[in-house]
């Protein structure tokens, strides 16, 4: 640009002394212009040199794309192609099916009127299916509810269960309790009667009661109604111990031997038997507070031996008086009869 620029002043130079004044003027306008000229056309050239470039990079954007496109359209092609294939195929097999059902309905009606048949008689028994299939499911209905009724009662049952096994646990501790204050008191008959039981006395537990047995030779003579005093005392120690048991009713059972008794006073056994324990109440209630209403005496005569054998030994040992302890059952009874 500089070369040209100096070359155009010598130019310039050499033509004013060469040329008139007014040519050299329109030859400077001329060379301005021509300098403006080529100044736009560079700045049209950057121009269009900065748009080339922008194209250049549209172009390789568009040339990605159609390669991308090249790349999608053959495998719409391939998809298009592999469509076409079973679109083809189920053509063919349409005209198969259908060439088929011409040939069925051209040739084989024996063989539409025997299925139609077998349909008649698929549907017959499928109705008949359905009809029992209806009867099961009544039944069924009627089988869930008898169960259900069935589990209901089960509950109820089981609840109820549950109750009575409540009650009988209490009944338990109830009798439990009982058999403990009983075995407590057979320990405690037992030590108060310690010296008498060599001498026809013994204490036994049986059903949770306490058994006192006295043979006749500590109580009475052979035939008397009289207690002895030695048996008198074994009464005294027997009453102070009960006297304290308020939950204790006594009974006081006589038993002969079946030998028939001999006497103005006394009309038989039976009679011996209970004249014996009413002895032996009145000196139980006049040695201690036991409330009378608590004792109840009795005669079994010879009716309940403890040894049947018909010989001086067994007779001796039937002859005896039994003083049966037992425990008050009134709050057990209370227990069983609640609802």
């Amino acid at each position: 640009m500089m070369r040209s620029t100096v070359w155009f002043a010598l130019v310039l130079v050499v033509l004013s002394a060469c040329v008139p004044g007014r040519q050299f003027e329109e030859m400077k306008a001329a060379r301005e212009k021509c300098d403006a000229e080529l100044a736009e056309l560079k700045a049209r050239y950057e121009t269009f040199t900065a748009k080339e470039k922008e194209l250049n990079v549209k172009i390789d954007e568009l040339s990605r794309q159609v390669k991308t496109l090249g790349s999608d359209t053959l495998s719409l092609g391939t998809s298009l192609r592999r469509i076409t294939n079973a679109y083809e195929r189920l053509n063919k097999t349409y005209d198969q099916l259908l060439e088929k059902n011409n040939l069925l309905m051209q040739g084989k009606e024996e063989d539409n009127r025997r299925l139609m048949g077998q349909y008649q008689l698929t549907q017959e028994e499928l109705q008949k299916k359905e009809d029992r299939l209806r009867t099961l499911e009544t039944d069924l209905e009627r089988r869930q509810a008898e169960v259900q009724r069935l589990e209901q009662d089960m509950k109820a049952a089981e609840e109820a269960l549950k109750v009575k096994e409540e009650r009988v646990n209490e009944l338990e501790k109830v009798l439990a309790a009982k058999d403990s204050a009983m075995s407590q008191l057979r320990t405690k008959v037992s030590e108060a009667l310690l010296g008498f039981q060599d001498n026809g006395l013994s204490v036994s537990m049986k059903n949770g009661k306490v058994y006192v047995s006295l043979e006749e030779r500590l109580l009475f003579e052979s035939g008397s109604t009289v207690v002895d005093p030695k048996g008198v005392d074994a009464l005294k120690k027997l009453a102070k111990v009960l006297e304290k048991e308020q939950d204790v009713t006594i009974l006081i059972e006589g038993h002969t031997d079946n030998v028939p008794i001999k006497s103005a006073s006394v009309k038989d056994n039976w009679d011996l038997s209970v004249m014996r324990a009413t002895s032996i109440v009145r000196i139980i209630t006049t040695n201690s507070k036991i409330d009378p209403q608590r004792l109840t005496a009795a005669g079994r005569g010879e009716f309940m031996p403890v040894d049947k054998a018909n010989t001086p030994e067994a007779r001796k040992k039937n002859r005896r008086t039994e003083i049966i302890l037992t425990p008050n059952l009134d709050q057990l009874f209370q227990l069983i009869n609640t609802n």
